[in-house]
């Protein structure tokens, strides 16, 4: 993978720099690195042209300070901090070296991708900002409706939003309401499947006093709310055909009756229709108007399913856990390894499904970090018995990143309990030499058997308080707390 643009390395200790500028170098990468004071004064100039900063210790300037300051730069942070402990802000990508293998750091680096070509225009213009509010996303599909309602919005011209239920046929009609010069009027929306037929009519238009049973006022439509801005009809598809007709003589006159009226009310409203049903096929079995098709679909813009906007997951995750703890005042922080999982999935729901998810986890984990197998069962993807990687040369040398600053790092040899340096012991009892046996071993394995070994007898040690035993083990709290959940390791002492 080919990274197009300038990493900025950010460590203050240079035998830790060293090893990430060997990274960096070995993937092709163009990179700055020097002393912290120096690169702190290259990050701040305005033609500095940085579009990733990896930080590690970064002395008196906190992670918060530096994502704050640049919230235009993506940053990876090293394993120097702790995840839970890292602020959240949309340009803070992820941990580099929590997996420590050389997909892992692509991942992140594509990520780092999608943040960059999503926010280059941002200094295009005002419309590019509000834009991108509404709609998150790098993919091909989505910069294609963003373009579409760049050049429509100016217009009047009516819009038919098309798409699977769920991909944000309003959140599209409410951008081009934003970014019209009828953004200071009103914006009403109305779904013409949920209403009855008999009552449609007097939503839309209104009704006198009278006009039926239980008609003891006058009221007004939503065409008449409208007024001088635009409605919104969604699923116009499931509109009843007699409705059809006089929905058409309003886009084609501009004037409608209401209900129990003879008097022609005038009307300046912008129409936007939307709808998940494929009209043309409706067309053709005569459930839908052929004039009305033709006055609808004026200009039409397709909203892509989630599945075929995989890469995007990453970015409307971000976008949907900023929504959700503002409203909730808690957060949450999904790992690599979960993003991939979600990444798998069909997503027949779309984006509504995903934000729903968003809202389950921020309610079941506050505040915490979110693995893949925290998440449910359906959106679990090779979380269990999948198959391990053989280990690469590229693997081997992406291990360093486990070394830049991490506390959790233990050293696989310790003194047993007969007193013999350099051996272990595993479940069964049988020691670990420290010798390839000729039948070879599988290295990933024997390592995480270790370290659950060391980290019962850690437990044990110290009556099961978590807190004493990442101090033996020389770890976060929050890394063995990680470790014991995903190792399924029981707290009481045997």
């Amino acid at each position: 993978m080919d990274f197009a643009g300038n990493i900025l390395i950010l460590e203050e200790r240079s035998e830790l720099r060293q090893e990430i500028e060997t990274i960096v170098k070995f993937l092709g990468c163009e990179w700055q690195s020097g002393e912290l004071p120096d690169c702190l004064s290259y990050l701040d100039s305005d033609n500095a042209g940085i579009t990733l900063v990896i930080a590690g210790n970064t002395g008196a300037v906190t992670p918060a300070d530096l994502l704050k300051k640049h919230p235009m730069v993506p940053f990876i942070f090293t394993q120097a901090h702790d995840e839970s402990e890292l602020p959240r802000e949309p340009n803070m990508i992820g941990i580099l070296g929590k997996d420590g293998t050389y997909e892992g750091f692509l991942q992140l680096l594509r990520f780092c991708q999608s943040f960059n070509s999503l926010h280059k225009n941002l200094k295009r213009s005002d419309n590019a900002q509000r834009l991108l509010k509404f709609l998150v996303g790098k993919g091909r599909a989505i910069q294609e409706v963003r373009h579409l309602i760049e050049q429509v919005a100016p217009t009047t011209a009516n819009v038919l939003i098309l798409g699977e239920s769920g991909t944000g046929k309003e959140v599209v009609a409410r951008a081009v309401h934003a970014l019209s010069d009828r953004r200071n009027k009103p914006f009403v929306p109305i779904n013409c499947g949920a209403i009855p037929a008999e009552l449609l009519e007097s939503e839309l238009f209104g009704h006198e006093k009278g006009a039926f049973t239980g008609a003891i006022t006058s009221r007004a439509g939503r065409f008449e709310l409208a007024e001088g801005g635009t409605i919104f009809l969604d699923e116009i598809g499931d509109m009843p055909l007699q409705m059809q007709v006089k929905l058409l003589r309003v886009l084609q006159e501009r004037v409608f009756e209401k209900v129990g009226s003879n008097k022609q009310i005038k009307c300046d409203v912008r129409v936007i229709a939307a709808t998940h049903r494929n009209l043309e096929e409706m067309i053709r079995e005569g459930q839908f108007r052929e004039d009305l098709f033709y006055r609808l679909n004026v200009f039409p813009i397709m909203t892509p399913p989630l599945r075929e906007r995989a890469d995007d997951i990453p970015l409307l995750l971000q976008e949907l856990i900023r929504r959700y703890s503002d409203e909730h005042r808690v957060s949450v922080r999904f790992t690599q390894r979960a993003m991939e999982s979600l990444m798998q999935h069909e997503w027949s729901g779309n984006v509504r499904e995903l934000s729903n998810l968003v809202e389950r986890m921020i309610i079941m984990h506050p505040d915490e970090i979110v693995d893949a197998q925290d998440l449910p069962q359906k959106y679990q993807y090779g979380v269990k018995g999948t198959r391990q990687d053989e280990i690469s040369e590229k693997d081997v040398l992406f291990d360093l990143f486990s070394d830049t600053g991490s506390d959790d790092d233990h050293d696989d040899s310790a003194a047993s309990e007969d007193g013999h340096e350099g051996t272990q012991h595993d479940d069964l009892g049988a020691p670990f030499s420290g010798v390839l046996p000729p039948e070879g071993v599988n290295l990933k394995d024997m390592v995480s058997q270790i370290e659950i070994d060391m980290i019962k007898q850690a437990l044990a040690a110290t009556d099961g308080v978590v807190a004493r035993a990442a101090e033996i083990l020389q770890m976060r709290r929050t890394t063995l707390v990680e470790k014991i959940k995903k190792y399924g390791i029981s707290q009481d002492t045997e």
